[in-house]
């Protein structure tokens, strides 16, 4: 059974809640994520399953399905859609640090190319599922949605999510003895103007996905939880574009600060509730 329909959330669901600060440039997106892959890899605790569940149900993944993959970063998405069955996979992944970071860890069946999607090469009317995870708020919305609407077979899908590490709505400890370290950093291209996040506004994204031409458009809004361990949680946060774009000696001052309030105050032990919105359409056949 899919998910309940998006309702509006509390502008606190975004980790990055820093109206009035300056904004993470889009194109530092395309570099930022690079510095550290492997504690990105550590902090990111992948996606919910029932992502997944919605693929195959509602997008009809499959053994065999050609999935066209936007901004993959450490491939956790294009992992278990490799476990699933999806082949062959085009990834296209503009950092070349995290480039090269899955060329290391994947195989043949991925074809991964060091472009953006407004940029890339790519044949008409050839995958039947076109996603992107947290990725595509860093992509033109209008370009990359025509590109991806044309790389589609007629009644192919395209499945667009995010995750906020945050939900106004149940209780995060760990957010609130960590809220002041994160006081005046740079906002995330993740929340637009006046601090809403980018996912979480439905009725842009939806009226974007419309306007591309793509129909049978479903938002869905899935609650679900994570623990980390200290070093987990330290990855998590050194994550997140704001962060990632302080100068070395404060990131690592700041995120110093977030492992010892887990360490000290949560036993090294930090569950938070999270909130994936996931957004489906299909090209008309």
């Amino acid at each position: 059974m899919l998910p309940p329909a998006t309702s509006e959330p509390d502008r606190r669901d975004s980790v990055s809640d820093t109206e009035g600060c300056a904004r993470v440039a889009k194109t530092d997106g395309r570099r930022l994520f690079g510095s550290d892959p492997a504690a990105y890899e550590l902090g990111r605790p992948g996606h919910a399953d029932e992502v997944y569940d919605i693929l195959r149900e509602r997008c009809g993944l499959r053994p065999g399905t050609r999935v066209l993959e936007v901004g993959p970063g450490t491939g956790q998405a294009t992992r278990r859609l490799l476990e699933l069955g999806a082949a062959p996979i085009v990834a296209l992944e503009p950092d070349p640090a995290l480039a090269e970071f899955l060329a290391g860890r994947l195989d043949a069946r991925v074809d991964i190319r060091e472009s953006t999607l407004e940029d890339a090469d790519l044949p008409d009317a050839a995958f039947d599922l076109a996603v992107a995870a947290s990725s595509f708020h860093w992509v033109d919305e209008e370009i990359g949605l025509a590109r991806i609407r044309d790389a589609l077979v007629p009644g192919g899908w395209v499945a667009l999510w995010w995750t906020a590490f945050g939900d106004a709505n149940r209780p995060d400890p760990f957010r609130a003895a960590t809220d002041g370290l994160m006081e005046g950093l740079p906002q995330s291209r993740s929340a637009v103007e006046g601090g809403r996040p980018f996912a979480h506004d439905a009725e842009h994204r939806i009226a974007a996905l419309e306007r591309a031409g793509l129909t049978d458009v479903l938002p869905c809004r899935i609650e679900w939880w994570h623990t980390w361990d200290t070093d987990g949680i330290r990855g998590l946060f050194g994550s997140f574009s704001p962060v990632l774009s302080l100068d070395s000696e404060r990131r690592e001052r700041l995120l110093d600060s977030i492992a010892e309030i887990a360490e000290r105050d949560f036993g090294g032990s930090v569950t938070k509730p999270l909130v994936t919105s996931l957004y489906t359409a299909r090209k008309p056949s």
